[in-house]
């Protein structure tokens, strides 16, 4: 008589966890800003905005990333809206293409926003404590 297995599920530890250089707890936590409760700026915002800066296309800057342009194209829409200022000026695609560009706006998110993970992480590296479990 054959017996069915079915498949089992092994719950997997991501490696920041699993390999993690420090015994005990470690404080840790993000940066972000939302307006109105929706995303505004985080990491991933940020680093589009610089790929869009450096390849002067978002389907450009969203294959660099590994992102769905589909997902880059809505994160400039949201960002663009929410700002009070455009921080990304487009031209729509023609015969040389379309393209992109960063507005003196979205280079002073750009600045502001990392020096605003700076100071926190700088939070996070003065506020450790670590607990031994045992």
């Amino acid at each position: 008589m054959a017996v069915n297995k079915t498949p089992g599920y092994k719950i997997k530890k991501t490696p920041r966890f699993s390999n993690h250089p420090e015994p005990g707890y470690v404080l840790g936590g993000r940066i972000w800003l939302e307006k109105d409760g929706e995303l505004y700026i985080g990491w991933g915002r940020i680093i589009l905005l610089e790929h869009i800066d450096k390849f002067g296309s978002i389907a450009g800057a969203a294959k660099s990333m590994g992102l769905g342009y589909r997902n880059a194209w809505l994160w400039v829409e949201a960002m663009n809206r929410l700002a009070p200022v455009p921080l990304v000026e487009k031209a729509t695609g023609g015969v040389g293409g379309g393209h992109a560009r960063l507005t003196g706006e979205g280079q002073k998110v750009i600045s502001e926003y990392k020096d605003i993970r700076t100071r926190f992480q700088d939070f996070l590296k003065q506020n450790r404590f670590c607990l031994s479990m045992g």
